[in-house]
């Protein structure tokens, strides 16, 4: 057996604390006690639905699958668990005493009413729960493997997909690893069958969709048969705020997700200045607080699951989902937010995923490593994107087609960039077409609408203008122009009597065409493009709700 792996000393207390002999009294009403035997299994990898344990005498120890190595052992007054333990996904590990041992089984139910009602200890218990995970995707520890090439866009995509959605996974890159080639000999796989996801050291994956990688951990599973108080579409800013909110005051909330929490905001490097983070926060850690809330409060929330079309007769609402399925909701809440908008320019998106990129995190900075890179736009999320690459690339040229960026993007990220060397801030720029073949080897940029120049970069970051992803919707809300949702007083009366509004009221603020359902966030037409805002409709949305429900 291998012996525990050691957490950093500085974080080892929040990790895994242990109790007073006050607050295990708190906690003895809200379970039973066990006797274990050394030896006993108390769950295996990929249950789900676990209990809280608390140890109250001996020893549980935690084990990574397949090579049983030993995270930590819990001992007296400690407890075991993570952030699968708060929404009842399938446990990326396994526990079993280590010797004779008591124990406190604690119902997962009787978890979320702790964590709602006794500060102290939600605290306690929480912070454990999100550092326990940092600590295993850190290590790269968990029942995932994901075997891929640099130069494969669904392995970047799969990457981003398990990092986002805080997935511990260990990553061996085909071209980069020499035990790769004995380990596709041994599974009796080919290279041109990666990316491969190996889930338990058993079940292999070939070239999986992002559809079925979340089926295989577990993250988009719900039930359809129960009708919510209120469906949210979208798990960016505004509907984590809705979720949150909605939850913590009592109503079911579903929540359906298409990739990731935090949308466009989740690929953020560093927010500065959103409300609060005075250093700033990244656009991942802000989302995934945001995702824990909201189950802490009891909120389900589906990834990976995609809203297909909304019936726009009959109560209660029904979302067909596009991977088939539906769900059933009272109310509705819309914040599927956009997509930055892909550039018309001859090549320039049969690069991407291996050149062209459309987020700028971690694994993206290090593809690109001490190499030029060029950033396309003039936006915050551009200049963020800018100041986070120029850490770890040799040079970023930020291209902008206006002659600067005053009208666009924030003061104190203009003066970031002014004063970070390795930034060019190209005006009046933009790229007419790309030369490559496997790989972009030069990017070619016209300068005033006349100069052609030359860039030798071979990655290529896209933050542009946004579309909203209303695709869905068009046969059944009033949208604007530019295919953004309308909703309060932007709909005009000729709208509203084309749309057939049925009330002798007027739409309330965020709600659309059809009552009952509401629009938030960048989704919706007319709306301030900012974190802040996105989460400050969310949350204002569900007053609204509760209205309506009451109706």
């Amino acid at each position: 057996m291998s012996p525990p792996v050691q957490a950093a000393p500085a974080r080892r207390d929040e990790m895994f604390p242990r109790l007073s002999s006050e607050q295990l009294a708190r906690l003895a009403p809200l379970g039973r006690e066990r006797q274990l035997a050394a030896g006993e299994v108390l769950w295996v990898h990929g249950a789900r639905n676990l209990d809280f344990y608390v140890v109250i005498e001996g020893e549980v120890e935690i084990l990574v699958p397949v090579t049983e190595q030993v995270v930590v052992v819990h001992g007296d007054g400690e407890f075991t668990g993570d952030v699968d333990t708060l929404s009842g996904r399938a446990a990326v590990v396994g526990a079993r005493a280590r010797s004779a041992t008591r124990i406190l089984d604690i119902p997962r139910d009787r978890l979320h009413s702790l964590v709602q009602t006794d500060p102290e200890l939600s605290d306690i218990v929480l912070r454990a729960f999100i550092l326990r995970r940092v600590d295993l995707i850190a290590r790269g520890q968990g029942d995932l493997v994901l075997v891929g090439s640099r130069h494969s866009a669904q392995t970047l995509r799969l990457q981003e997909f398990l990092s986002r959605n805080g997935r511990p996974f260990t990553y061996m890159d085909i071209e980069r690893d020499p035990s790769v080639a004995s380990l596709l000999e041994r599974l009796v796989v080919g290279a041109d069958d990666v990316p491969l996801v190996i889930y338990a050291g058993k079940d292999i994956l070939k070239k999986p969709s992002i559809e079925e990688v979340a089926e295989c951990c577990g993250l988009n599973r719900l039930d359809e048969s129960v009708v919510r108080d209120v469906l949210v579409v979208g798990a960016g800013p505004a509907g984590l705020a809705t979720a949150v909110y909605a939850a913590s005051e009592g109503l079911d909330v579903l929540v359906l997700e298409s990739n990731a929490p935090g949308g466009q905001a989740g690929t953020s490097s560093k927010i500065e200045n959103y409300l609060g983070f005075p250093t700033g926060v990244s656009g991942q850690d802000l989302a995934g607080r945001a995702f824990i809330q909201a189950e802490k409060f009891g909120a389900e929330i589906s990834i990976a699951r995609s809203a297909g079309s909304l019936a726009c007769d009959g109560r209660p609402f029904k979302i067909k989902l596009a991977g088939g399925g539906e769900v059933f909701g009272r109310t509705i809440v819309i914040a599927c937010g956009v997509q930055y908008r892909k550039p018309d320019v001859p090549d320039l998106m049969r690069f991407e995923g291996t050149g062209v990129y459309f987020a700028a995190t971690s694994i993206e900075a290090t593809a690109c490593q001490r190499e030029d890179v060029i950033v396309v736009g003039g936006g915050n999320s551009a200049g963020q994107a800018a100041v986070f690459l120029s850490r770890a690339v040799r040079k970023v040229h930020m291209l902008v087609r206006g002659r600067g960026l005053a009208e666009s993007m924030s003061r104190y990220l203009i003066r970031r960039i002014e004063e970070t060397p390795n930034i060019e801030l190209r005006t009046r720029t933009q790229i007419v077409t790309v030369e490559g073949e496997r790989h972009i080897e030069r990017v070619i940029c016209e300068v005033g609408g006349e100069t052609r120049m030359p860039i030798d970069a071979r990655h290529v970051f896209v933050m542009t203008g946004a579309d909203p992803n209303t695709a869905w919707l068009e046969r059944c809300l009033t949208l604007d122009a530019k295919g953004f949702v309308k909703t309060g007083v932007d709909l005009t009366p000729d709208e509203l009597h084309a749309a057939h509004w049925p009330l002798t009221r007027p739409p309330h603020r965020f709600e659309t065409s059809i009552p009952h359902v509401f629009a938030t966030g960048d989704v919706r037409s007319g709306s301030v493009k900012r974190v802040a805002a996105a989460v400050g409709e969310g949350s204002a949305c569900v007053q609204l709700v509760h209205q309506v429900l009451a109706e």
